[in-house]
């Protein structure tokens, strides 16, 4: 992503507007550069209830890969240095194989993507965008931050999902060992400790999509 630096601000812009149409929206083209982790997987046997509550589970984590690529990408925009700025740019591309995993599940589940999305999209680039006007170490704390709580949420739906769904879970483990790669990586490439009340906000924001995701 250090092509950025040649870019004017205009194509800077209509590059963000591609990826941001492109993260927001479900796709059945996107596709993913690794294998999807739920195709060694068995068939799973669930019930109409079981199957409901999988798909509302995974809209919620396609809702938090949808946020995550927002996150990432306004804080690559606002970066100070090219190196944050290229690693943040290469978390997001390999966070596009959680979007693409996801959505397929959603597809076999026959669950519909969360219609707040793009709200959600413009909410975290906005929250990124600022996290990197603060500095480079604020912003790789930050995803530091961010990623050890999306762990703990992956663990949570972890326990949540029924027993037989063997193909949500092998998604989700994949995706629980990304996101803590990507917070160790932040770390120490120099990420600062987030103060308790920013730590308190990130989960009371977290708690809100999440919730409304799982029903909208």
């Amino acid at each position: 992503m250090n092509d950025s630096r040649t870019l004017s601000p205009l194509d800077r812009f209509i590059t963000e507007v591609d990826k941001a149409l492109r993260s927001a929206f479900p796709t059945t083209s996107r596709t993913a550069a690794r294998p999807n982790p739920a195709a060694t997987q068995i068939q799973d046997d669930l019930d109409t209830q079981e199957r409901q509550l999988s798909g509302r589970l995974m809209r919620v984590n396609l809702a938090g890969e949808v946020a995550a690529q927002a996150l990432y990408q306004g804080q690559a925009f606002t970066a100070h240095s090219d190196s944050v700025r290229s690693g943040m740019a290469q978390s997001a591309a390999e966070e596009v194989d959680h979007l693409a995993w996801c959505e397929q599940r959603l597809q076999e589940l026959d669950t519909g993507t969360s219609k707040l999305d793009p709200f959600w999209y413009l909410g975290s680039f906005a929250i990124g965008a600022l996290a990197g006007i603060i500095g480079d170490n604020f912003s790789l704390g930050f995803v530091a931050e961010t990623e050890r709580q999306v762990v703990e949420h992956l663990d949570r739906h972890l326990q949540r999902l029924p027993a037989g769904d063997h193909k949500s879970r092998a998604i989700l483990e994949q995706m629980k060992q990304d996101e803590a790669r990507h917070g160790t990586i932040a770390t120490h490439a120099g990420g600062s400790s987030m103060p308790e009340p920013v730590r308190t906000m990130m989960r009371l924001t977290s708690k809100v999509m999440t919730e409304t995701a799982y029903w909208v």
